[in-house]
């Protein structure tokens, strides 16, 4: 009788993050907390990371000293790594400051380490024309204006990059500390045109105050200084007639500036003239302001389609919790299907899975805790966001919402994501209390294919999760927080990941094929 070669054997695959098989310290609610390597550690806590925000357990500067000190560990010794580490954060993972500041402090430690690539990993992470004044602020906040020339150039670089006439009108104003002439003249930012060095003349002669007038060349800034020299009742005659997207626009105008320029609040036929040329983004979050203005069907409508195109949605990088965020604070429900559309594209991303898959929620009081400063998204939003989209993709799942006692979440076929996570929160699934997750693994295992933990790992009692299931069962923790300890041993069918977006629930098929998954950039 064959011992190992049977049908049910499977291959030991690993994942990229590595937990220690022993616990060698504490989780912050005083369980049994198992460490990860340097990599491991960091990529969790940047893919969590908003910057600046305390959490339930870390402090804002206990947090960002943290992440700087894993960042200048690994940048000796693989930039490279951390380059393209930096780029997807940026670009995939949408966290853009956590990005700025890991490329800056890798650029300082490679530096200090006489590492060459600090000017590429700089370059990468500056995508937007506000962002080159951004790292400098943060740079001369903590290291001085001098600049390391690998640092210098590679804001220069972006700068020449990003600067055009529509950005300057866009990001460069009396509220930056580090204006876009700062940027150019102490990184000695080269123009690759001549109108963009016309550009960078008249930025200068502005920032000192000896600017004459606008140059021919330049005609957006032109454009501009024509249409701000209309009265605001011809600027709402150009809305009212439908040509005043089409003038922003020669004018590099944004619709930001729409109040400024009719010296007044928003009206219904300012926002259905604009709407047309605003950003996916811009719309996102102008739901409930299109409603108070009372918004017509027909340019709703408009917005409705745009904001339930799967590609539009992929081109806007929005993390998931933005569409529930605005599912809440949107008073009409002529919004709720298209962004039920919207979420089920942000959460494309998430596999189908065989079997018999159990789900655990963490909704304990630590999860409440909010993403930013306003607390209109939580951590446990998060939580179970994800953990009903991965319902809906079992073929059998039993989903669980845990602290020191479990519910099970009655699942109904066909509801709605957003419906659920409503009803999910007025059925009283977000429980509060400690966090018990092995004994809720426990309680709630019945020969189950896979076990999924969504959660941040702070556990008070109760041991590894992973030994209240079988060797042969993986368990995948989701963690949601990035602190440093986890609540388990790592190794052979115990996996972690992490983040605010659906970018590695797709592993979890790779892994159960036996094949290693190395990281996601």
């Amino acid at each position: 009788m064959a011992k190992f070669n049977t049908s049910g054997v499977r291959a030991v695959a690993q994942g990229p993050i590595r937990t220690d098989s022993s616990a060698t310290g504490a989780t912050h609610e005083g369980g049994a907390g198992y460490a990860r390597d340097a990599k491991s550690e960091l990529f969790l806590l940047a893919v969590t990371n908003m910057v600046g925000e305390n959490t339930f357990y870390e402090a804002a500067g206990q947090r960002d000293s943290r992440f700087v000190a894993l960042v200048r560990e690994v940048a000796p010794t693989d930039l490279e790594w951390l380059t393209r580490f930096a780029r997807w954060l940026r670009l995939e993972a949408n966290m853009r400051s956590a990005a700025l500041v890991l490329a800056a402090e890798a650029a300082k430690a490679s530096v200090e380490a006489g590492q060459a690539g600090s000017r590429g990993i700089v370059n990468t992470v500056l995508q937007r024309a506000d962002e080159p004044g951004e790292f400098l602020s943060y740079w001369i906040g903590r290291y001085g204006k001098q600049l390391p020339k690998p640092v210098k150039r590679g804001v220069a670089d972006a700068a020449a990059r990003l600067y055009n006439e529509k950005s300057y009108l866009k990001w460069d104003s009396d509220s930056r500390g580090v204006r876009f002439a700062d940027v150019i003249q102490l990184t000695h930012a080269q123009p690759r045109s001549d109108r963009q060095s016309a550009l960078f003349k008249h930025a200068i002669e502005q920032r000192i105050g000896v600017a004459e007038g606008v140059p021919e060349s330049l005609k957006v800034l032109r454009a501009n200084a024509s249409l701000r020299a209309h009265d605001a009742e011809t600027i709402r005659g150009m809305a009212r007639s439908d040509e005043l997207a089409a003038h922003l626009s020669t004018a590099g105008v944004t619709w930001e500036a729409i109040p400024s320029l009719v010296n007044g609040r928003w009206t219904k036929e300012l926002w259905e003239s604009i709407i047309p040329s605003m950003g996916y983004a811009a719309l996102l979050r102008n739901l409930r302001n299109f409603d108070q203005a009372g918004v017509g069907d027909e340019a709703a409508a408009k917005v409705a389609a745009r904001l339930a195109d799967p590609e539009q949605v992929a081109t806007s990088r929005q993390l998931p919790m933005r569409f529930l965020s605005a599912y809440r604070a949107a008073p009409s429900l002529r919004w709720s299907y298209p962004l039920e559309q919207a979420l089920d594209a942000a959460v494309a991303a998430i596999p189908e899975l065989a079997g018999r898959t159990l789900i655990l929620v963490d909704t304990s009081g630590s999860m409440r805790t909010g993403f930013s400063k306003d607390g209109t998204l939580k951590r446990w939003d998060a939580a179970v966001v994800f953990g009903l989209a991965l319902a809906r993709r079992c073929a059998h799942a039993d989903l669980i919402s845990y602290s020191n006692h479990t519910l099970r979440f009655p699942l109904q076929p066909g509801e709605s994501l957003l419906r659920a996570v409503g009803r999910w929160q007025s059925d009283g699934f977000f429980i509060g209390g400690g966090t018990s997750t092995a004994r809720s693994v426990r309680d709630t295992f019945d020969r189950h294919d896979r076990v999924i933990v969504l959660t941040d790992e702070q556990t008070a009692v109760g041991g590894d999760p992973g030994s209240a299931v079988p060797a042969s069962v993986p368990l995948y923790t989701w963690n949601l927080a990035g602190y440093q300890h986890g609540h388990g041993a790592g190794g052979a069918n115990r996996h972690t990941f992490g983040g605010l977006s659906d970018k590695g629930f797709d592993l979890i098929p790779l892994l159960e094929r036996g094949r290693d998954t190395g990281w996601p950039f």
